[in-house]
């Protein structure tokens, strides 16, 4: 007897071993013969597997199959019958109106939607379902109906407003997206860094500009109305951020500063942004509101620290030095320092005025004197200190002291190994070894920088480290390149006229060299220094005609471009000089604010 229950068992649990792999095969010659395009086949095959379990998985793939067949009825009798046996699930409306939209029926599709939307309960997850399956058939109009019927249900303004923003952006609709991110916004503060990234990855994709105009005039609008409204007020500043209007983003600090008692700190954290983002005229004029507020305020004395050094980083980063603001910076400088005395508060106004004086005023003892006085404050900080290290040895290079100047960089790069300011070091020394002809040494150093964490400095050392190798000739000769790196030096040192003799005689070593595009380069560059423009325009205009494949290729463009667009006010020569830029070099590093600088000369709103 236990021998025939045994073997019955064996029998049922064969049989049942049997159909699941029947199923299996099924299943997976179904989706074969859906992926090859023979939908009746797999219609078949899913049909009864649906029949057998009727679950969502076999019903969603038997009616797609049924649609891509082109078999309508069938597939309207099925969903039919699925509706009866589950009359809460609105989805299956959904896919009904979706079946005689397909076969041409769109009155009898609207209405089978509209009659879904009206079935709506106050049950949250119904109203989720509903949108959803609107959305899956791209009925994204029908979907946003649910979401504003089913707010209407659950009695609450704010519900689903992040999906009806998404949706009414997909749409175009971007004056209610807009409505519905502040409706939320409104109801919930909290919810402020969440819109941020939304608007965010709103801007990015953008094109057009026409989802930043809505926006910025929503917030204008807005804010405007409801002035004592610190939400619009604060997001209004950052969208302005994001699309670098530095001037509406300093309006609008100051009103947050006027109006919320602010005590200067949106201004302050716009001055500082402003020096990062080179926008040194707009820092001043904060740094001067700061300043304003008299001495006992909380930024006044780190706002006359940052006015002066906004200044001198205008001053200093100009196409040409303007000796007048120039001399009235250093005694601004001189009656600071009087004023907060030579401490680890003023150390930076220290390090600067030490610039002025070696580089542009000719007083290089007193700049090592102040340099020297900077690195001894006591309790100063060790980086700012070190950066002051850096300084006296940029200064000892520019008056002729190499060794003085190796032995700074090297106890920076040695305290600083795997620190920018560390690289930084390593990289001058580098440079001060290609400006004295010993290339070898300096490209071994420059690769291995090359690895560098800091981006700026990895990019520059990969540059000079080109220069070195590209123009060290096959019999191992350098006297091109020791012509140009001695012209180089000079140039650093403000002999202008000195390396431009020298760069002429780099011509001798022939009719022919890969130096020549270089060359060309740094005159340009040092005329440009000079303030003679056109002259450094023409020069930058002969490299690209005649060295267009060359490596200098895409920064001759830029600088031409940045010259036309800012100092000889010749707006289409610059749109030009971008343009071709952004088609003939797209690998350029350049390529992105060059198409930035295009399209706002053009007119364009930039994000």
């Amino acid at each position: 007897m236990l021998k025939k229950i045994l073997t019955a068992f064996i029998l049922v649990m064969g049989l049942s071993f049997i159909a699941h792999s029947q199923k299996t095969v099924n299943e997976q010659l179904a989706a074969q013969y859906f992926q090859n395009g023979e939908f009746e086949k797999a219609a078949e095959l899913y049909e009864d597997l649906y029949n057998d379990n009727p679950s969502p998985f076999f019903y969603t793939n038997l009616i797609q199959s049924l649609i891509s067949g082109k078999d309508f009825k069938r597939a309207e009798k099925i969903i039919k019958k699925r509706m009866k046996q589950n009359p809460a699930d609105l989805r299956l409306s959904v896919d009904l109106g979706y079946i005689y939209a397909s076969s041409g029926d769109d009155k009898k599709a609207e209405k089978q939607y509209l009659e879904a939307i009206e079935n709506l309960t106050s049950n949250q997850q119904q109203i989720y379902d509903l949108a959803n399956a609107f959305i899956l058939r791209l009925q994204y109009d029908y979907a946003a109906s649910t979401y504003l019927k089913g707010r209407k249900l659950l009695n609450n303004t704010t519900s689903f407003s992040v999906e009806l923003a998404m949706l009414f952006e997909n749409r175009g609709n971007y004056q209610e997206m807009m409505d519905e991110y502040l409706n939320l916004l409104n109801s919930d503060p909290n919810y402020l860094s969440y819109i941020q990234a939304r608007l965010q990855a709103v801007l990015n994709n953008d094109s057009e500009s026409k989802k930043s105009e809505v926006i910025k005039t929503t917030l204008l609008r807005k804010s405007q109305k409801n002035p004592e409204n610190a939400i619009y007020a604060n997001l209004l500043m950052w969208y302005s951020l994001q699309l670098k209007d530095f001037e509406l983003a300093f309006n609008q600090a100051k009103s947050i500063d006027k109006r919320f008692k602010d005590n200067g700190a949106k201004v302050f954290e716009l001055a500082e942004l402003c020096i990062t983002n080179k926008e040194y005229d707009i820092s001043v004029e904060a740094y001067q509101y700061l300043i304003n507020k008299g001495e006992l305020s909380t930024y006044y004395l780190n706002s006359k620290i940052g006015l002066l050094n906004a200044r001198y980083l205008k001053i200093t980063s100009a196409f040409a030095i303007n000796n007048k603001e120039l001399a009235e910076l250093e005694k601004d400088y001189t009656k600071t320092l009087t004023e907060l005395g030579k401490n680890a508060s003023s150390i930076l106004l220290l390090k600067n005025l030490a610039h002025i004086y070696a580089f542009y005023s000719l007083k290089t003892e007193e700049a090592i004197v102040l340099l020297n006085e900077a690195i001894a404050i006591p309790n100063a900080d060790k980086k700012t200190v070190a950066g002051c290290k850096i300084e006296l040895a940029d200064i000892q290079l520019f008056s002729g002291d190499i060794w003085e100047a190796t032995l700074l960089y090297s106890q920076v790069e040695k305290a600083y190994k795997n620190d920018p300011i560390g690289f930084d070091a390593k990289f001058r020394n580098a440079k001060l070894s290609y400006y004295i002809g010993e290339f070898n040494w300096a490209k071994a150093q420059l690769d291995v920088l090359k690895a560098a964490t800091a981006k700026m400095i990895a990019n520059d050392a990969m540059e000079l480290s080109l220069l070195i190798s590209d123009n060290i000739d096959e019999d191992s000769s350098t006297v091109a390149l020791s012509y140009f790196a001695h012209a180089d030096l000079l140039a650093y040192r403000n002999q202008y006229d000195l390396a431009l003799e020298t760069l002429d005689s780099v011509r001798l070593v022939g009719l022919t060299h890969p130096i020549f595009d270089d060359v060309i380069f740094k005159q340009a560059e040092i005329r440009i220094k000079q303030g003679n423009y056109k002259d450094g325009d023409s020069l930058l205009q002969k490299l690209v005609d005649f060295y267009p494949d060359g490596l200098l290729g895409d920064d001759a463009l830029f600088l031409q471009a940045d010259l036309n667009e800012n100092q000889l006010n010749n707006k289409i020569k610059a749109m030009i000089c971008y343009e071709n830029l952004i088609f003939k070099y797209p690998a350029s590093l350049y390529t992105v604010e060059a198409r930035k600088r295009f399209r706002k000369l053009r007119g364009d709103q930039v994000n």
